[in-house]
């Protein structure tokens, strides 16, 4: 049985937290080291360090390389409280796609790449990338079977030549973990391998930029190139061949950890929202007294409360080492559509104001639209529980 009760020392911590992103960080919002292609790298530097000031680094981390080594529902607590704001993700250590890539190289790297790269990415010192999809009209976007970056086998290691698009975090990132189907000396297809490449590898480059609609990320996203860049075998991550069951490990955990800092950022916009419809006033009445804004905050609260539950039964999942597939792909769909409708009825709820600088809600509401796309759109999760739905019907006909 789930146990909702929170325990002390993290209701202590979540109020931390708060307070921490409420005084130190919600001030630097506005910021005009904010680009549309993310923030500099000086402010994550001085967010980082005020986290790191703040004993609140990295919490997802494990304790022996400098986190606060919280389980799943702890994640899920101080995750949202760190949305609150456009930049504590950032401050805490624990913005995409970093946080993805601790958790990854903890669960499969090997003792010494830990302490090359999982050491100072948990200490706020290196900026990682997750390179896996590429263009969609000739690679591996939502299908990752479909899979065209090839690393080649040599004498020396691997060589790897592809083309990547939507690559987070490319900029002043310092190591690129790199999702490239592997052949051997003799050219057989081993499978998909993951590598370890530095940013200033020969043979790497980015090709442009995109512009894109959101501006939550650091080193914003980017379309990049592989050709002939080598890479040494102590820099292959995991075993050959076992690239798409070693990102399982990643982009499970990091679709919940997606929800639990949207959950934050939603409910930021609806704290705006209350207090604007409690003091507007409009035909006689303040706007919350007015059945249709009063609806829309209603609906508001029991999206935000059944997100939270959401969140926490698969992290409880994960934290009992369970199987969470189901549960992650379905909190993935349902939060994001929720928490966008969240903020949609709040940008709506503020009319005017809404879309405009004044608030932040304006930004949110930019921020988190991709949220339905990025770590699998809705459609593909949802065609994945089909299969299993479907699944399930066929061996239980099997016993009919």
């Amino acid at each position: 049985m789930i146990d909702f009760q929170l325990p002390a020392e993290l209701v202590e911590l979540r109020q931390r937290v708060e307070e921490f992103i409420a005084d130190k960080i919600v001030p630097f919002e506005r910021d005009p080291r904010q680009r549309p292609h993310g923030v500099d790298e000086s402010l994550r530097r001085e967010l980082v360090a005020l986290g790191r000031q703040a004993g609140l680094l990295s919490p997802h981390a494990p304790k022996e390389y400098g986190g606060l080594g919280l389980d799943h529902r702890g994640m899920a607590v101080v995750f949202e409280a760190a949305g609150w704001s456009t930049l504590g993700a950032l401050a805490l250590n624990i913005q995409a796609p970093d946080e993805g890539n601790v958790n990854l190289l903890n669960q499969i790297a090997t003792p010494e790449q830990k302490a090359r790269w999982l050491a100072p990415l948990v200490r706020g010192e290196l900026r990682t990338v997750f390179s896996m999809t590429e263009t969609t009209t000739d690679g591996a976007g939502a299908d990752p079977s479909l899979l065209k970056t090839v690393a080649q086998q040599d004498t020396e290691g691997y060589r790897i030549t592809g083309r990547k698009y939507m690559i987070s975090g490319v900029i002043d990132a310092g190591v690129n973990i790199v999702m490239a189907r592997t052949l051997d000396l003799g050219g057989r297809d081993l499978g998909a391998s993951m590598f370890m490449v530095d940013m200033d590898a020969p043979g790497f480059s980015i090709v442009r930029m995109l512009d894109t609609i959101d501006t939550n990320t650091a080193g914003g996203h980017a379309e990049v190139h592989f050709e002939d860049v080598r890479v040494t075998p102590d820099r292959v991550l995991g075993e050959i061949g076992r690239g798409f069951a070693n990102a399982q490990v990643r982009l499970g955990p990091a679709r919940l950890t997606h929800c639990m800092r949207w959950l934050g950022a939603a409910r930021r916009c609806h704290a705006i929202a209350v207090e604007h419809a409690g003091r507007r006033h409009s035909f006689g009445k303040t706007l919350g007294e007015h059945q249709g804004v009063g609806f829309m905050l209603a609906d508001n609260e029991i999206d935000l409360h059944l997100c939270r539950l959401t969140i926490w039964h698969a992290a409880w999942l994960l934290d009992q080492h369970q199987r969470a597939s189901n549960e992650t792909s379905m909190s993935k769909v349902f939060c994001s559509e929720a928490l966008g409708r969240v903020v949609d009825r709040c940008m709506q709820i503020l009319g005017a104001i809404g879309i405009t600088g004044d608030t932040v809600i304006e930004r949110i509401y930019r921020d988190i639209r991709p949220f339905r796309i990025y770590d699998g759109p809705s459609e593909v999760h949802r065609h994945a529980l089909a299969r299993r739905i479907l699944s399930r019907r066929a061996k239980a006909g099997d016993h009919a």
